[in-house]
């Protein structure tokens, strides 16, 4: 790899350094840029061809160098005559001007190392193409190795050569005496020139009818670039030193002959003895096989034949020869009337391009592209002739390549886009926008193509714009959708409501029906939909384009209408143009088939919503109940503190249980359902609620707190009450009072102060004004036990087991009272705290039978000091409590005591079982 770059590295310097040493110098540098080599030319292949711009136009140019470093071996006389001889040729050239020879575009120029000059852009040398090579770059140009010349450029270049023949002999009276391969040069466009006028030979006498030329004997010990190619000239003047103008007919004939024979001429010819090689080439002239002339096409073969006659007179002049059959090929004609357009008028020119697009599939691309398209590109200065040759470029366009279209079609397009007059060329653009639309770039779409469709959309013809508006749809897909959305729609609504034309109004709204579907549904519902409505005109066919877009747009399946716009715009707009008096019984039908539709979707849609709808409200419901009962039973399972029991007793945990159970019901979250018919608001308010839930899902559950009741103020006391509060205060003295005496069994009860203090004093809450004194006893909060479950800590003695005389059976009712209790205790109801009947077969204690039974504490071991009344202290006074004095209870005969266990026990005393129960 890298001698290969090695050896491109070393081939391009070594170019360059011959193309700036053979130019270095020349005033031609100056205002030409010359480039690389391209080909070889001139008399002896010595002119070295170059390409080349000129500085201060940038037109390209060809530029012809003859380094005189390749004269170096021949004597200072030598290498003066053929420098003269060169400079003689370029010259001549320089002074004569025709189509038919290669035009100079700057004389020659000569320096110390070259003779040089500038022409116009050329290709390469009939030679060259033929395949020889001398003098060419290495390697030779890949170009013209592969150059093969196709029978319409090979027709029409034999004509081009005889026509500059004919200019020489009837015009300037002039033998050119070098007519061979060489010296016929390929321009750029693929036209035939003739150059190399060293040896040419002017009339003596061209005011006269037969001009009369002097012709120089052949010199042998010349120089080869000081004579002229031997194997071309006529034998005449080598052998009778004459020439005239049949001299160059021969030469014509040995040049058709070696067009078609790969570039060999008809004989060969010995230059050291050139007379002997004549003589023998007349002889063969004389009798010329058929065999040499096989590769010749028939139709000219005898014209060759006769060309290369021994006899001039029999040799057709140049004029003869323009005008044979074998000329009159459709594309030769075809490229020579290019050639004459400029002697045309532009009702001749407008006839021959009418008739050009017949012609063209039958011609040659290289052709096509190289010698006609610039023909066609030059008309474009001419706006009358624009319509006319608009057409033929666009269907060269068609046969190029992308990178052939922008290098050589659309650079002349471009200022084509921006005329407006004739209106024909708008026209002819808008039936091409496809092809426009594939080969333009997407900067010259946005710059030059689309400009021109707006300016389309706005042009005062109303065929215009009819056509620009049926035109759109075919090349829709192949406009950008900004562009299409923010110039192209805009203008086509503006044609729609602006125009006056019926044809462009429907037109409008069949373009626009046409290109919905390269749309956003958004935006045809916030764009289209709305400028139907505002639409003015109630012509039936305007009303069906509105009618045909609303059923597009419902219909397919990339856009639709969503229901919410069905019911609110879309249906009250087609039902009151449904009424219109201007449709007939077949439109009439037609809106009521799309709205048909529309209703029967809508009513599905929707219903199909409510269902989903109404099936997760469903789900949600049950998700709460089943998430409340799981908060219940976490609940019950849970173990109970000794707040919670406070709570149970007052009834807050059932209340706590309700407020977390709802709150967690309503924290249920929903399941998911389908939603496909829902439309975006209520997606997003399922959402919503949804999220919601999960929120209080996520939330700690509330825990039960006890409530502590406030204080009561001040206010009137409530007997009862205060009643049950002293009698729980009696069975909440302490047992380690000092000794008392014996309970006394009678009406009356001895009460002893107490004199022992133990604890915390604590107030029986009871009035001090009626009397009561305080106990000695801490009290812990009621629980279940006597008076209605209230319990003291300390020991009491079992009174349970005590009962009334068998002959008290009836239970007093004392339901009624029921209702004195304050609302922050446990209702306990006074029929439960009313003494228990009688065991049968016992008697009742009369002092024993004014309490209910007393339950022995479970937190104070049980005490020695005796208790007075249900544990009172020996200071609680009788008449401190009248509910208390023995005359207000009924005593009836003393009954057998109790042991501790709560069995009957008999006994002489009950003073005696008081001993024995507290020791």
């Amino acid at each position: 790899m890298e001698s290969m770059l090695n050896k491109l590295k070393s081939t391009v310097t070594k170019v360059t350094a011959d193309m700036t040493s053979a130019v270095m110098g020349n005033p031609v540098t100056r205002e030409f840029e010359v480039g690389r080599h391209i080909a070889s030319g001139g008399p002896g292949m010595c002119w070295r061809i170059y390409n080349g711009t000129k500085k201060s136009t940038k037109q390209e140019v060809a530029v012809f160098v003859f380094d005189k470093k390749m004269v170096d071996k021949y004597q200072k006389f030598d290498k003066d005559q053929i420098i003269e001889s060169l400079k003689r040729g370029v010259q001549q050239l320089t002074r004569l001007r025709h189509p038919r020879l290669l035009t100079v575009q700057h004389p020659l120029e000569e320096s110390r190392d070259c003779l040089a000059f500038c022409t116009e852009p050329v290709f390469a040398s009939l030679s060259n193409v033929l395949g020889q090579w001398d003098n060419l770059p290495s390697p030779v140009p890949t170009d013209i190795k592969d150059y093969k010349l196709y029978d319409v450029e090979t027709k029409y270049g034999l004509l081009q050569i005889s026509e500059g023949l004919s200019f020489l002999h009837s015009g300037v009276k002039m033998v050119h005496g070098n007519l061979c391969l060489e010296n016929v040069i390929l321009n750029k466009s693929g036209a035939w020139k003739i150059m190399g006028f060293d040896f040419s030979i002017s009339s003596t006498n061209p005011s006269d009818a037969e001009p009369k030329y002097s012709c120089k004997e052949w010199e042998p010990n010349l120089p080869p670039l000081c004579l002229p190619n031997p194997e071309y000239l006529a034998p005449e003047y080598i052998l009778s030193v004459s020439c005239d103008a049949a001299s160059d007919m021969y030469s014509l004939g040995v040049v058709m002959h070696a067009v078609f024979n790969e570039g060999k001429s008809v004989f060969q010819v010995n230059k050291h003895d050139i007379f002997k090689s004549f003589s023998r080439q007349l002889d063969q002239l004389s009798r010329l096989s058929p065999t040499m002339l096989n590769k010749i096409p028939e139709e000219v073969r005898e014209h060759v034949k006769m060309l290369l006659s021994v006899t001039p007179n029999v040799r057709p002049d140049a004029d003869q020869m323009t005008k044979i059959p074998f000329f009159d090929d459709v594309g030769a004609v075809t490229l020579a009337y290019f050639d004459s357009l400029f002697q045309r008028d532009n009702l001749q020119k407008s006839q021959f391009y009418k008739n050009l697009p017949k012609v063209l599939p039958k011609l040659p691309k290289r052709v096509v592209v190289y010698r006609i398209l610039p023909a066609l590109t030059s008309e474009f200065l001419n706006p009358d002739m624009v319509p006319f040759v608009l057409p033929n470029v666009l269907l060269i366009a068609e046969e190029c390549t992308k990178d052939e279209y922008v290098r050589l079609i659309l650079p002349d397009l471009s200022p084509v886009f921006k005329q407006q007059e004739p209106v024909q060329i708008l026209l002819i653009f808008l039936q091409k926008m496809d092809l426009l639309l594939t080969k333009t770039p997407p900067e010259d779409i946005k710059n030059s193509v689309l400009p021109m469709v707006y300016r389309a959309l706005e042009a005062p013809s109303i065929q215009i714009q009819e056509l620009c508006l049926n035109i759109i749809p075919t090349f829709a897909n192949l406009i950008e959708y900004p562009s299409m959305k923010n110039a192209l729609i805009p203008r086509i609504k503006s044609a729609c409501l602006q125009t006056s034309s019926l044809a462009v109004r429907v037109n409008s709204l069949v373009c626009l029906g046409k290109i919905l579907e390269y749309l956003d549904k958004w935006y045809v519902i916030d764009e289209i939909l709305p400028f139907l409505q505002q639409i003015p005109s109630r012509e039936p066919a305007v009303l069906m384009g509105v009618l045909g877009i609303y059923k597009c747009t419902f219909s397919h399946k990339k856009l639709g209408i969503p229901k919410e716009h069905l019911a609110a715009k879309s249906l009250p707009h087609l039902v009151s143009l449904s009424i219109d008096n201007n449709l007939n019984l077949n439109q009439f039908n037609s809106f009521m088939a799309v709205i048909k539709d529309m209703l029967t979707r809508m009513e599905a849609e929707h219903k199909t919503k409510l269902e989903q709808l109404h099936s997760m409200q469903e789900q949600q419901r049950s998700m709460n109940i089943n998430t409340s009962q799981t908060n219940q039973s976490e609940e019950t399972k849970r173990t109970p503190s000794p707040g919670n029991q406070i709570d149970d007793v007052f009834g807050g945990s059932s209340g706590s249980a309700g407020v977390n159970g709802k709150a967690n019901g309503n924290s249920a979250s929903a399941p998911q359902l389908n939603r496909m018919s829902l439309t975006l608001e209520e997606k997003q308010r399922l959402a919503k609620e949804q999220e919601q839930a999960a929120k209080l899902r996520n939330q700690p559950a509330l825990a039960p707190q006890s409530i502590k009741p406030s204080t009561p103020s001040a206010q009137a006391k409530d007997l009862t009450s205060c009643l049950l509060n002293n009698m729980t205060s009696l069975g909440s003295l302490s047992l380690t009072s000092p000794p008392r005496p014996g309970l006394i069994q009678g009406s009356t009860i001895s009460a002893y102060p107490s004199t022992t203090p133990m604890g915390s004093m604590v107030s029986n809450g009871y009035n001090p004004t009626m009397g009561f004194q305080t106990g000695g006893l801490g009290m812990r909060p009621p629980g279940p036990g006597l008076y209605g479950g209230m319990a003291t800590t300390t020991s009491t003695p079992n009174f349970g087991a005590l009962t009334h005389n068998q002959g008290s059976t009836n239970t007093p009712d004392m339901s009624a009272l029921d209702s004195l209790f304050t609302s922050n205790k446990p209702k306990v109801s006074l029929n439960q705290m009313a003494p228990p009947k009688p065991t049968p077969g016992t008697t009742a204690t009369p002092w024993l039978n004014q309490f209910g039974s007393a339950q022995p504490s479970q937190t104070a071991p049980m005490q020695g000091s005796p208790l007075a009344m249900g544990g009172g202290t020996s200071g609680f006074g009788m008449q401190a409590n009248p509910f208390f004095s023995p005359q207000n209870f009924s005593q009836p005969t003393a009954a057998p005591g109790m042991n501790a266990s709560g069995g009957l026990r008999h006994s002489s005393s009950v003073n005696n079982d008081l001993k024995d129960l507290f020791g």
